[in-house]
């Protein structure tokens, strides 16, 4: 699964992040979590139809999604803002998460072994990581062959009105604290990742869901082909 390279993707500072993100942790939830709502509840309720699974979030965030999650899941969750993991903290003291471990780290250097986890999902974290690249092949690592790596991200469009004001909004990346142009070839650098299902999602299609499956061996060794199914694919929950 060979993508497009990075070069053309603005620039991402890990401290300009780190502080768009402590602007960020007070309002979150009722600003982009918010808008992000959609997408996340589908992707969680995707997960809850799987077996018990040791599932990685990375960006977790204000853990806003942790509730949903089955209890008997294991979830680890991880995020590179104390600023949001205070927040997430607090609601797993509060719910009384006892199936939840949160801990600061970086997407791009996760602090795991090789296939440590059935299941790792990343909700709106690409646009934001300095090396969407390099992080989606430690979401790869860690993912046991047979696993699913779920994300669900804005991927931007070179159409419309909505291509013009993305490309726009780039040159404001870091004051954001993530990227309004970044195309979904950014995040298709993993031979050993299956592209199974892409689903729009709420509102407007502005957001995507991708389920990939982690092979035992790259297509690229074994001369096979990645497979995309339709947004009907089985075990899929309707909205």
């Amino acid at each position: 699964m060979n993508g497009a390279s990075n070069g053309s993707l603005a620039n991402m500072d890990e401290q300009a992040i780190r502080k768009a993100y402590a602007r960020w942790a007070p309002v979150y939830d009722l600003t982009f979590g918010l808008i992000a709502d959609a997408g996340r509840k589908r992707a969680v309720r995707y997960m809850n139809t799987l077996p018990a699974s040791r599932i990685l979030e990375a960006g977790v965030g204000t853990g806003i999604s942790l509730p949903a999650y089955r209890r008997d899941h294991e979830i680890i969750g991880i995020d590179l803002s104390p600023e949001m993991l205070k927040k997430a903290r607090e609601r797993v003291r509060r719910r009384g998460l006892t199936n939840v471990e949160v801990r600061e780290m970086d997407v791009c250097a996760l602090d795991f072994e090789n296939d440590s986890f059935d299941v790792v999902t990343a909700m709106y974290v690409l646009t934001v990581v300095p090396d969407p690249e390099k992080a989606m092949r430690e979401l790869a690592r860690v993912c046991k062959p047979g696993g699913e790596v779920i994300l669900v991200n804005h991927f931007s469009t070179e159409e419309g009105l909505r291509g013009l004001v993305e490309k726009r909004m780039a040159r404001f990346a870091e004051d954001l604290g993530w990227r309004p142009e970044f195309p979904k070839e950014a995040v298709m650098v993993c031979d050993e990742l299956e592209l199974e299902q892409e689903l729009p999602m709420k509102p407007f299609g502005l957001f995507t869901m991708l389920r990939f499956r982690k092979v035992a061996e790259s297509p690229a060794r074994t001369g096979g082909l990645g497979r995309v199914t339709t947004p009907e694919a089985p075990r899929m929950a309707t909205a």
